[in-house]
């Protein structure tokens, strides 16, 4: 594979730091064109804490990558490309800010 034709951006959070991960939700969606996914307040899948999904293509990526290096608000955030290798995408593609958490990876195996 030589391209990367989109990414996802987890943004974790916990009780304490969910209005934080709401107000990040709103910014996200007025700067860039994303596609938002559901808040997720318990573990599912391969995250082990609660967070939220973001879609975006791999032309939003400079943009959005810096942006939230600035404005995560302390958050967690894991981004990883969609190349339908989701254990790779998920580990040695990836990039975290903040805190790296364990992830669930048997699902992938």
């Amino acid at each position: 594979m030589t391209s990367i034709p989109s990414f996802h951006a987890h943004i974790y959070y916990d009780e304490k730091s969910r209005t934080a991960a709401a107000e990040l939700r709103e910014e996200l969606e007025s700067r860039f064109t994303i596609d938002m996914g559901r808040w997720h307040d318990k573990p599912i899948g391969p995250h082990p804490v609660s967070f939220y999904r973001v879609a975006f293509a791999a032309d939003q990526y400079p943009g959005l990558t810096q942006w939230l290096m600035l404005n995560r608000r302390g958050l967690t955030v894991l981004i990883h490309p969609e190349t339908g290798d989701d254990l790779a995408d998920h580990t040695n593609h990836a990039i975290w800010m903040g805190e790296v958490l364990a992830l669930n990876l048997d699902m992938f195996r």
